[in-house]
């Protein structure tokens, strides 16, 4: 089992690149490393002499992303500038069978960027071209290295910005937003990434370029780019997104809540969403994740809070005005003893940056830690949060809470020492029966980070092997080869000595008749 570990630097298997002497082995590792020698003359006539890194400590550079309990050295890295360089590499993958990883910021907490030591590493980063604002179609087309928050920065001029948020949102790219169908604090009332994308520029498998979607807000036909948001690059590479801009609205209004138990915080979720109002954020965190950010930014939140909520309400300043009086009182109804609305932007900021800074806050109380990511039903918030406090108490494992609580959206810190002998493997127990706590209320082991490396062995929790070998064929529809991104969100193999790949044998659906492999 394994772990999301923010801060570990030495924990987690290693595995370095192909050696040079393996070019004269004979055999499969011969075979593999002369597909690797003739991919490598292939990007050097395509890509210019700095976007290619053979080097080995160089190569070190990107041997995790933010899952830096993996580290796996990749065979080589490219960095191409454009489309056309990047699809050229991809078909010389594809000709040699040699499996590939698209990156982009490397910020994913669940190892979906994770490197093959057999394989490339294709890093999107020089791909920043905003290529079109459009004001009047509410649109931006952007290229996957672009940073999340530059595209509000290109568009605020015009009225408009880009509602998904992630926390990481200036530093991690549009790319990597669209692989793991990212979220943020602001989804709760705007949606996910994959409403937010209308169209993508899509490096098959084999290499082809192909156009999903557009402008227009629906397409006909199956939902091709509904399937490639999210499938963590294991359907291809994305190398454009249009994506949807939402005008910067009339009245921004943000409160602090401070409660003495997460029970009548979750309790004050609940009340709000209940009573019709949608806010654009709805944030908890715990006394645990409170004190994290104290220490890291004295962010000064309600002394003695067991939990506190960061509110945020938008839209007409009518409306705004309105809802934000029912909230205060719902607060107060729901045992908040203290309330805080911010006057002006700055008084706004600090209260955020509590919350914004939290996962790398935990870095000032615990020298590791594992960034879970469940979600479940709002209305089971204080029956889960209780049972995590349960979970600690009786395993002895410091957990922290900071999340989306408006959505449902749990990412509990599970605190351990790596230097402390069973340290890790206990945290990882915790993390995992959260991750069922999730499953049995009704939830699903990730909201936003993705499957990756991380969660796969948790597939075969929620879905069933029918379920799963469904996933299995659409996947096989764009990648007949298995080379792109292998390795992550399924979990294989599954019986032990099945050697990982496509599905032998035929399909339930086959033998029935409703599905054909192509």
């Amino acid at each position: 089992m394994s772990g999301t570990h923010g801060t570990t630097s030495s924990a987690g298997p290693t595995t370095d690149p192909v050696p040079p002497e393996a070019t004269a082995a004979t055999g499969e590792a011969g075979a593999r490393q002369d597909a690797l020698d003739a991919v490598t003359r292939r990007a050097r006539e395509v890509i210019p002499e700095e976007g290619i890194i053979t080097d080995h400590q160089r190569l070190r550079t990107y041997e995790c992303d933010g899952l830096a309990h993996y580290k796996v050295t990749p065979a080589l890295v490219v960095i191409p500038e454009t489309t056309e360089q990047l699809a050229a590499v991809v078909r010389a993958c594809a000709e040699h069978e040699l499996p590939f990883v698209a990156r982009g910021s490397g910020t994913g907490l669940s190892g979906g960027a994770l490197p093959r030591a057999d394989g490339i590493l294709i890093v999107t980063s020089r791909m920043r071209a905003i290529r079109e604002v459009r004001r009047e179609d509410q649109r931006a087309v952007v290229e996957p290295g672009v940073i999340n928050l530059d595209v509000t920065r290109a568009a605020t001029p015009y009225g408009y910005y880009y509602a998904p948020d992630p926390s990481s949102q200036q530093i991690c790219s549009i790319g990597g937003n669209l692989a793991e169908n990212s979220g943020g604090a602001h989804c709760l009332k705007y949606g996910f990434t994959t409403n937010h994308v209308l169209g993508a520029e899509l490096v098959t498998p084999d290499g082809d370029v192909v156009e999903l979607g557009g402008m227009a807000p629906d397409a006909p036909g199956y939902d091709l780019l509904g399937a490639v948001v999210g499938s963590e690059g294991t359907l291809g590479i994305v190398t454009a997104a249009t994506v949807r801009l939402v005008r910067v609205p009339e009245e921004v209004r943000t409160l602090l809540a401070g409660f003495e138990s997460t029970d009548h915080a979750g309790a004050a979720t609940s009340a709000i969403i209940s009573a019709g109002i949608v806010p654009a954020a709805i944030e908890m965190m715990d006394a645990l994740a409170i004190e994290a950010a104290e220490a890291a930014v004295h962010c000064n939140y309600p002394a003695g809070a067991g939990a506190v909520l960061v509110i945020e309400l938008d839209g007409a300043a009518v409306e705004v005005e309105h809802e934000f009086g029912e909230v205060e009182r719902l607060c107060r109804e729901n045992h908040a003893f203290e309330l805080r609305v911010a006057t002006d932007p700055a008084e706004r900021a600090l209260i955020w940056k509590g919350r914004k800074s939290a996962f790398a806050a935990v870095g000032r109380i615990s020298p590791d830690y594992i960034v879970q990511d469940g979600v479940i039903p709002r209305t089971a918030l204080p029956e889960v949060l209780r049972a995590i406090a349960e979970l600690s108490e009786s395993s002895g494992v410091r957990v922290a809470n900071v999340f989306h609580a408006g959505d449902g959206n749990l990412h509990p810190l599970v605190l351990f020492d790596d230097a402390v002998e069973g340290a890790g493997a206990a945290a990882e127990k915790v993390s995992g029966a959260i991750l069922d706590l999730c499953i049995n209320h009704g939830g699903s082991i990730t909201g936003e980070h993705g499957v990756g490396i991380d969660k796969a062995a948790y597939m075969p929790r929620m879905f069933n092997d029918d379920d799963l070998d469904t996933m299995q064929l659409v996947r096989c529809a764009f990648d007949p080869q298995n080379i792109s991104n292998p390795g992550k969100v399924f979990p294989t193999p599954r019986l032990c000595g099945e050697r990982p790949g496509r599905r032998k044998g035929a399909h339930p659906l086959q033998e029935s008749g409703l599905a054909e492999v192509f």
